[in-house]
């Protein structure tokens, strides 16, 4: 058993629900590993990693209202705010999505299906750059 460890920062990115399967993907070199796992493991408590419908922009927006409907910025049953009105909410919605996913790598690659990508969720309105570990087991 082989294992390939990649760490892969992405650009800060607004509040909202992004696709980042091609970022992603396209910084992970496992040559020769035609049969494994990845694995990727966001290093934040205010963003979370998910697979969804890689075709329809709308499919992401609908889910940033729900997500703003789910735990909405100031709610006055939050008393964590030392950090602002859309820091406690981002951290509940982080416990919901996750951090992680386990994905099947075959063919060299990860096999996702047809529709589906990987999305990147930024809960905070000015969340920064965000560090995703990949790692490859063969």
């Amino acid at each position: 058993m082989a294992m390939h460890s990649f760490t892969i920062d992405l650009a800060p990115r607004p509040r909202g629900v992004h696709l980042v399967t091609r970022e992603i993907l396209a910084a992970i070199d496992a040559d020769g590993v035609e049969l494994g796992l990845l694995h990727l493991f966001l290093q934040h408590t205010s963003a979370g990693l998910t697979l969804g419908e890689n075709a329809s922009p709308e499919v992401r927006t609908d889910l940033e209202r729900w997500f703003r409907r789910l735990a909405p910025d100031g709610a006055a049953y939050f008393e964590h705010t030392l950090e602002g009105a859309d820091d406690m909410p981002a951290h509940a919605k982080a416990a919901v999505v996750g951090a992680s996913l386990t994905l099947p790598w075959r063919g060299g690659r990860a096999a996702l299906g047809r529709w589906q990508g990987i999305y990147l969720c930024e809960f905070r309105e000015r969340g920064g750059p965000r560090t995703v570990l990949a790692t490859v087991v063969d």
